[in-house]
């Protein structure tokens, strides 16, 4: 996400990305500063105390002399198309006074032809001007312009972008241009020395510092993507990034990218402590598709997956929470799902992909990004403790669609309430699954009402339909009350209780399993 400034009016615009200030690092207004002094003279230190801090004051030095020649701002314009005369005809009122719609829609129409400008970073990765940056900071731009650190400034093309990843390589026009050393995220350890190099709030060629906080940072980030095939896996550092670092480089402390900056935490929109970095191995993966095909091949095992639960692992009988819980199934470029094609089921806990232990979404979604679609690969799950393995014939990510919800809103009648976990339920009448457009198959139990006490809060939700139940073992299909009820039943305190749940207003109205802890 871009800062969004008209050129009759600089201006600045955040959007929160979730709950809690998630903020695309991309440009801002510069605000006012504030200045700090401090008083006290400390004593001077001892010269083995020095000597360290002196090397350290050197390698910063170093790095930033070397990377920052090759970092780049990155100036965008996108001009706003026309809407449609029946869209525009308001006055200040909301009302166009008789005779006067001309004039409006004249007005409206020159307003909106102006151009709306953002900025961000990038770095040159090739002699020839190739140019790494976030897909945010370019996407739908009309127009890109790349000022170099030495005051050049080029017309750049948009070579590519994936908005599944957030990269995007542009391209300016020359030769000798100086590069930035691309390295391997995969050696980064959490402590390291990092910098971050960028153009925050209008001023061109920062530099701060900062440590590696976290890797696989995945939970609550997914929010920044529009698209349900999106790679999360950030790197998390407490360098600051602000608005107008997105597109910028991560760097070690051999002078080595390890990430492209793309979001902070924040209440406020500005550093408040985090930000998070693309890993520089998913980035040049996606880099290389790019220039070679202009787009991104992305292999799937038609899947929708979660990172796994303690529930969900007594459930699978792993002995550690790790691995990627299947929730339901996507049927991909309109064929059947390739992984329900290969037998496996909902509720299936995947721990490796050709032998290469899962230890998260993140990880599985890394590892089946490296193939291509038509490969077949070996995936390991874990199934009522039961290990198996099966072949899975990789195919390839459809283009994305705007997800639709139907409004299925449940009845106002009192239904039975189980409070082992709970929730509501009562039967699916033949108006409501008319209404939902679903056959017999998923036919079920409507849940009702969730207690926000319960532990079934905010895993499972009014309108979405209960398939199968079980405890301890194979789940089996609930159609009645009494049915559920009887399998409820056999539950303790501690125990799990899986469901098959079917949810109508999903996209392509799919199934997922929710494990829920029975309450004491």
């Amino acid at each position: 996400m871009t800062t969004v400034r008209s050129r009759a009016k600089v201006g600045a615009v955040a959007s929160a990305a979730f709950v809690g200030g998630l903020m695309i690092a991309s440009a801002f207004n510069l605000t006012p500063f504030g200045y700090a002094q401090q008083s006290a003279t400390a004593s001077k230190p001892a010269p083995q105390v020095v000597q360290p801090v002196a090397d350290m004051n050197n390698a910063f030095v170093s790095i930033a002399e070397h990377v920052t020649p090759a970092v780049v701002s990155i100036q965008t314009e996108h001009i706003a198309r026309n809407l449609p005369a029946a869209q525009r005809r308001r006055a200040p009122n909301g009302q166009v006074p008789p005779g006067l719609e001309d004039f409006f829609d004249q007005f409206d129409g020159r307003r909106q032809q102006q151009p709306v400008e953002g900025s961000g970073s990038g770095f040159i990765v090739s002699p020839d001007g190739y140019i790494l940056t976030n897909n945010h900071v370019v996407a739908d731009a009309d127009k890109v312009t790349v000022g170099l650190l030495d005051k050049r400034s080029y017309p750049a093309k948009v070579i590519g972008r994936d908005p599944t990843t957030d990269v995007a390589v542009i391209k300016i026009e020359g030769s000798n241009f100086p590069t930035a050393s691309l390295g391997d995220d995969a050696n980064t350890r959490v402590g390291e020395w990092v910098l971050a190099i960028g153009n925050p709030l209008q001023l061109d060629f920062t530099v701060t510092a900062g440590i590696v906080s976290a890797k696989g940072r995945s939970a609550g980030l997914a929010a920044l993507y529009g698209s349900r095939y999106a790679i999360v896996d950030y790197i998390q550092t407490d360098a600051a990034i602000n608005p107008g670092n997105s597109g910028g480089p991560l760097v070690n402390i051999r002078g080595d990218v390890i990430g492209i900056n793309s979001a902070i935490a924040s209440p406020t929109g500005y550093n408040a402590g985090y930000g998070f970095a693309i890993p520089i191995t998913l980035a040049k993966s996606v880099m290389n598709d790019l220039i070679k095909n202009g787009r991104v091949r992305r292999a799937v095992l038609g899947i929708s997956i979660r990172d796994v639960k303690a529930e969900d692992a007594q459930v699978a009988g792993l002995k550690d929470i790790r691995g990627a819980k299947i929730d339901a199934f996507d049927s991909g470029a309109g064929d059947i799902s390739p992984a329900k094609r290969a037998g496996m089921e909902p509720g299936d806990v995947i721990i490796s992909i050709n032998g290469k232990p899962i230890e998260r979404v993140a990880t599985l979604q890394r590892i089946v990004r490296d193939f291509q679609p038509g490969n077949v690969v070996d995936v390991g799950v874990m199934r009522y403790g039961k290990s198996m393995t099966f072949k899975v014939k990789l195919t390839e990510a459809p283009s994305e669609t705007q997800v639709a919800q139907a409004d299925d809103r449940p009845s106002d009648r009192k239904a039975p309430s189980f409070d082992k976990i709970g929730i509501s339920v009562e039967p699916i009448s033949p108006e409501r699954m008319r209404q939902a457009d679903l056959n017999e198959s998923q036919r079920g139990l409507i849940v009702t009402d969730v207690d926000v006490s319960g532990p079934g809060y905010r895993q499972i939700f009014p309108g979405q339909v209960v398939l199968e139940a079980g405890v301890a073992g194979p789940r089996h299909a609930v159609r009645t009350v009494a049915e559920f009820e009887a399998t409820l039943s056999k539950a303790k305190a501690g125990d799990i209780i899986s469901l098959l749940v079917f949810d109508p207003r999903s996209e392509n109205k799919t199934t997922l399993v929710v494990n829920l802890r029975v309450g004491g």
